[in-house]
This record gives structure tokens, sequence and C-alpha cells, in this order.
């Protein structure tokens, strides 16, 4: 029997450990200020009919996994969650609206996986549907401002725009408009000039698009995020913004982090037509993506240590199978007190390899509970990072690490 390549797939990925933790508290500090303004969870299916998710998203509709399933039928995975948030919006008409959703799950994309971009990745996006007001704008950019500060970022620029600024252009126009940081002016004058225009037209046409002043609609969306005391400096009105997808009708946004070079981590926009593909009716709503890989690449590569690691806090330590019962007591006991505790597995362990299991594991605190601390009904907490130790009972512990 050949032996099986123990690999994932390109573009597909494990996590174990450290990384999966600091993915983990990232993705739970996101969700506790989505909840703070009043967003709710969503979840929906890893695949969905391909019908519903083709003829959405442009140029980008090739890199769509899909394939047909046992029965005959075409289905694809989950390309981004716009469009099924859009599919549960029309397939429950009674909702609550504004509907406020978060939703928290991997989609998929067959792209040549490179720095920051990947096949399998983990989406974090949050929208609000039902309601043209600009206050909904508003908020999302707030709420995206308030995550990125409490993650820890300082020099960051959520740049905005008004789709309305492209009205006059062709889809081509603006997609070669939307790579000018990239490829410079002279890249977008080749790219629309390649679209039938001479190298006057194409050098006006950007021209005036840069040069253009901030629309009606931005001014009021400005007004509001001073009106929230979004903080000055973290958002700015950028002309050329275009963001690639065909969905967007009014004003649109993406994040830039300084000193953070793999690109944009999110972005999102207003897209008042797209819901009404797929019901009697059109539905205004506008969202914001998260990329969370490039959130967390660019948390690592800006050196924020401002997330725990590791959620235990304390490892209590095994004696000998004679006291195996007493340790047990203390971690039930600091385990109801709220404290993530773990034992160590083996009471027969040498001590030595049980502190420098929590060493390795990155365990902050060790319970040390020999014959002496059981006579005196106490136990020694040790500090790994400076080697104190220090007498307790049981029920001063967790006050202990907690003012540290």
């Amino acid at each position: 029997m050949a032996k099986v390549a123990l690999n994932t797939p390109k573009g597909f990925r494990d996590f174990l450990g450290e990384e999966a933790r600091v993915r983990q508290n990232v993705a739970n500090l996101l969700i506790e200020i989505f909840e703070r303004f009043g967003f709710e969870p969503l979840t929906t299916p890893a695949l969905e009919y391909a019908e519903i998710l083709k003829g959405k998203y442009g140029e980008e509709e090739k890199l769509i996994y899909e394939f047909e399933d046992r029965g005959g039928r075409q289905v694809a995975l989950r390309y981004d969650q716009t469009v099924p948030l859009s599919r549960v919006v029309a397939q429950y008409p009674n909702i609550v609206k504004p509907y406020k959703r978060y939703q928290v799950q991997n989609v998929w994309r067959a792209e040549n996986p490179q720095k920051g971009r990947y096949r399998e990745f983990l989406q974090v996006d949050l929208d609000t549907v039902g309601t043209l007001s600009l206050l909904s704008d508003a908020e999302i950019i707030n709420v995206v401002i308030t995550a990125l500060e409490e993650l820890g970022f300082e020099k960051f620029t959520v740049r905005i725009n008004d789709r309305d600024i492209f009205n006059t252009l062709t889809p081509g126009v603006i997609s070669a408009i939307d790579k000018l940081d990239k490829i410079g002016e002279e890249g977008v004058i080749s790219l629309i000039k390649a679209q039938s225009y001479s190298d006057s037209q194409a050098k006006e046409i950007l021209r005036k698009v840069v040069e253009s002043t901030p629309t009606e609609q931005i001014s009021n969306l400005f007004d509001f995020l001073e009106k929230q005391k979004v903080r000055p400096g973290t958002y700015a009105f950028d002309p050329t913004l275009a963001r690639g997808l065909d969905y967007y009708t009014g004003v649109i946004f993406e994040v830039e982090i300084e000193g953070y070079t793999a690109g944009s981590v999110g972005g999102g926009g207003r897209y008042d037509k797209l819901i009404g593909t797929l019901s009697d009716s059109p539905i205004p709503a506008v969202g914001f993506s998260f990329g969370f890989d490039r959130l967390i690449e660019a948390l690592s590569e800006l050196e924020i240590k401002g997330l725990k690691t590791n959620s235990t806090q304390i490892l209590v330590t095994t004696f000998s199978s004679e006291f195996l019962e007493n340790s047990l007591e203390v971690a039930s006991s600091l385990r109801k007190e709220g404290v993530p505790t773990e034992i160590y597995l083996d009471p027969e362990m040498k001590l030595d390899k049980q502190l420098k299991y929590a060493d390795q594991k990155k365990i902050p605190y060790v319970v040390l509970l020999g014959p002496e601390e059981i006579k005196e009904k106490i136990v020694t907490l040790k500090k790994l990072s400076d080697g104190s130790q220090e007498k307790l009972k049981i029920s001063q512990i967790k006050t202990k690490i907690s003012s540290v």
C-alpha cells in the first residue's frame, strides 16, 4: 500500500496550539464588539445551489468552487457571506428589520494561494439589512474602527468612497481604477486604453476621478461619524477606491493598516439591489467583511501582543498517586471559581517535567500541592515568569492572579 501524503491540499491549512488560540481570541473579541452594537449571529450552510451564487461577483465568479452532487444538482461552496445573507433575507421575509447580523464562518475560493490569500479561510462579516439610513453605514464603520482599536492597532485608515462617482464609467474602467495603488497611474491608464480609449481620454478619465470631491452622501456620512465621536484620522475620503464586486451601489469602504504590506484587511459598502435579485422587491443593505487571515498576519507582523495566547491560567501539579485526589479537588475548586485550570495527567511524573510542560504551553501559574501543603490546607502558587512562590488558601488564588 502506497504511503499517504500527510499534508493538506494547497491553500488549505491546519491551526494548532497557540496559533489556534490567537485566532479564537481575535474572533471572540470581534463577536463581543459586534454584539455590543446590537448585531446578532447567523450561520448558513457551506453549500448553496450554484444559481444562488452565480451572477453576483463579476469577473471573480470564476473562483467559485462549483460541482455536481450525487443527485445531479449544481451546487457550490460558499464564496462569501453576503450572497447567502441575501438568500436568507429573501427566504425569511418576516424577519425583523432592520436586521443586524454578524457571521463568522469559512468561505472557499479557487484562487492562486499567496501571502494573505488562501483557498479556504475564515470570513468575519457584519451587515445591516432593511434601511436606507446613512446612520447604518456610519454605525458599521464605527464598529470596524472600534474593533481595530481594541485589537491594538494604532495607525490605520478606513478609506471611504461613493460609487456614484463612477456613474458614467464602464465596469472595466472602474476595475482598472481600483488597481491604482497596485500598478500606479501608468498601469491604470494602460488598462483603460485597452478598452478602446485613446491615451488622452484615459488620462482625462483618471484625472477626473482623482480630483473628485466628496459627494453629499460622503459629507453626511462623515457628519454622522463625528457625532458618534469616532476618532478623527481613522477614516478618509478616497475617490479612487472602487471595490471590485459588482453588487455595490453607494458608499464603499476599505481598511488599510500602516506597516502591513499585504493589502487591505477588510472592506464593504452598500448593496441596495443584491437582495432584490433573490426576492420580489428591493431591500437596502450595507455591510463589511474582515479579511480574518490578514488581520491575524497584521497583528503578528506589527508585534501587537495585547491578546492572550493561552486561556489556561493555572496548572495543578500532581505530587504522586497518593495525593492525586487532593490535586483533583483543587483543580475542581478553581474551575468552579471560573479560573481556566489544567491538571497534570500523570501523577508519577517528576515535578521538573510538570513545570517544563507548563512552561512549554505558556501557562503562567503552577499550583504545587505536596504533603506539607495538604496538612496545612493551603497550596503553593508559583509564577513561572519570575519563579516567585506564595502560600495561599485556594479561595485566595483567583484574586491573586487577577491582581497581577
